[in-house]
């Protein structure tokens, strides 16, 4: 076990030092500067700001500074939104807001897909199967930022007025955004649990606890359930890292002061080390969440190997 994991943080690292330089030198391939606005200064002094802050030297030596700037957890401050503001001190900042949402979306996306999962493949064919496929289907094909855009509309604008239009952090500001975020992924976990359920319950073993006499909730949700969440626990590890960081465009419909909204709107703004500050920091978030996911397959199924690449 020990060894898997030295080898997966050394991947990790890889990993992240790659994303690094991708974004790097994509963020600076788009036509454009910092400074560049309806008032757009002189030239002087745009290459004084340059030089200010280290954007006229060449790509590989920019990149070659923030790197080791990383290395002691400097990801350097705000050039434009919050100007002279440490981008890490941003991510603490805005990141409980979006955590927040996030976790209260996964849980109820949890609580309730898998549920609904077990239902679906134990009535396979009946009624309450196709209701519940079709409302799945629905959540699949729709983006999050049309089920806020409509919830937005419906319960905040023009038809009613259940929920406040704008963030203010009480408990009535987070339902809509909460309900938005965890839609998709409630869906999603739904199907993937009907499917594994429809897998496991065909097995032998659950065969032989019928033969048994077992009742079928014990049947269902002690033994067959086990199996069936490793599908789940699969998506979970990047949709975690995905959630807690801020559904971008859900933050931006409802106007939450999360990280997502002001990842959003540091890329117009051509905000460098915010850009890759945060960029860096989900992806780092999503290598950790495989990482825990790879180890939680151990807990959920001892049979697996994990040093034989999870066989």
């Amino acid at each position: 076990m020990a060894k898997y994991v030295v080898k997966r943080v050394l991947m990790a690292l890889l990993t992240i030092l790659l994303v690094a330089c991708i974004t790097f030198f994509l963020m600076h391939a788009i036509p454009g500067n910092p400074w560049l606005s309806d008032k757009s200064p002189s030239p002087e002094v745009i290459a004084a700001l340059n030089a200010k802050h280290g954007l006229d030297k060449p790509l590989h030596i920019q990149l070659g500074i923030y790197l080791k700037n990383l290395l002691h957890l400097d990801m350097g401050t705000s050039i434009k939104m919050q100007k002279n503001y440490p981008v890490i001190n941003i991510i603490k900042e805005m990141f409980p807001v979006s955590a927040k949402i996030g976790i209260i979306a996964l849980l109820w996306a949890v609580a309730v897909g898998v549920p609904l999962g077990c239902i679906a493949a134990y009535n396979r064919g009946k009624p309450v199967d196709s209701a519940l496929r079709i409302v799945c289907t629905v959540g699949i094909s729709m983006p999050s930022f049309v089920t806020a855009t409509l919830l937005l509309f419906t319960l905040c604008g023009g038809l009613a007025q259940v929920f406040p239009t704008m963030f203010d952090g009480s408990w009535q500001s987070y339902v809509l955004p909460c309900f938005s975020l965890g839609f998709y992924p409630m869906c999603y976990i739904s199907r993937q649990s009907r499917a594994a359920m429809l897998d496991a319950i065909n097995q032998e073993y659950i065969k032989t606890a019928r033969a048994k006499g077992l009742k079928t909730n014990k049947i269902i949700f002690k033994h067959a359930l086990r199996n069936a969440l490793i599908p789940v626990i699969t998506y979970l590890g990047p949709q975690v890292a995905f959630t807690l960081s801020g559904g971008f465009v859900v933050e931006k419909v409802f106007n939450i002061p999360g990280l997502g909204r002001y990842f959003v709107q540091a890329i117009p703004n051509r905000d460098y080390p915010v850009i890759m500050g945060t960029t860096i920091f989900l992806a780092t978030f999503i290598v950790l969440m495989n990482l825990v996911v790879d180890l939680l397959y151990k807990l959920v199924d001892p049979r697996i190997n994990l040093a034989k690449g999870g066989k």
